[in-house]
């Protein structure tokens, strides 16, 4: 059987096709999955686990549907649904992972990571990220009214949106000093993450071995999945009907 994996498909109701696509792939291939593994900003934007989203539900609604069949469900947090918490999971079904989480599949041993901690030259987003992580500043969020935190997402939307407009893409990938001092820690053969939008597997040199970095690709044009089962990872888009 094959186990999936996927990430960045920034869910919105004012991008209904994105969540379309979403809701076919867990009620056709998905259903016939070893597991699917969700590595973060799967939301667009998520304020709290109480946001009534209409949208939002029907998307978590065919998660539930899913893990319910047999096919269990791992989710690990973006840098835009950081806030998803205990409720979700229950609602869902889903087990939130850490981040970086550590597996073995078909042999390999594989970190997955939704990848924004790798963006170390980002030097303001890692300081932006170190706030939102923590877990204090995360429960004085909740405790606002939903509208307040609601009208602080799309100001800070807004605001990465400039931000990301300003600073060169470079800055904004992968630092390769982390990655390859992410594999010597680990001692790992596969590091899978998204967040970058960069579709791609990467060879990676570590002089004694050669290891891969897999980065899965958003959803905004297309979908994207990677397949894997005992004849190894397949990376591939979806295009839309």
């Amino acid at each position: 059987m094959t186990t999936l994996f996927i990430s960045d498909l920034h869910l919105e109701a004012s991008k209904p096709e994105i969540g379309e696509q979403f809701l076919s792939f867990l009620e056709g291939e998905a259903t016939h999955a070893e597991a699917l593994y969700i590595l973060g900003d799967l939301f667009n934007s998520w304020v709290g686990d109480d946001d009534p989203n209409p949208h939002f539900m029907v998307m978590k609604g065919a998660i539930r549907e899913l893990v319910d069949s047999g096919v269990p469900v791992f989710f690990i947090h973006g840098n835009r649904d950081f806030m998803i918490g205990e409720r979700f999971a229950e609602e869902t079904g889903v087990t939130i992972l850490g981040d970086p989480e550590a597996i073995e599949l078909y042999g390999e041993k594989v970190l997955l990571s939704h990848g924004d901690a790798l963006c170390i030259d980002d030097v303001h987003y890692q300081q932006v990220r170190l706030m939102t992580r923590n877990p204090e500043w995360q429960a004085m969020m909740r405790a606002k009214p939903l509208e307040e935190r609601i009208a602080f997402a799309e100001h800070a939307r807004q605001q990465s949106k400039e931000y990301n407009d300003s600073v060169g893409e470079d800055i904004m990938d992968v630092n390769q000093d982390a990655v390859v001092g992410t594999f010597r820690k680990r001692g790992i053969d596969i590091l899978l993450h998204g967040h970058t939008h960069r579709p791609a597997i990467h060879d990676v040199d570590l002089k004694d071995r050669s290891v891969k970095r897999i980065v899965l690709g958003d959803w905004y044009e297309q979908g994207s999945v990677l397949r894997w089962d005992e004849n190894g990872p397949r990376l591939e888009a979806m295009p839309r009907n």
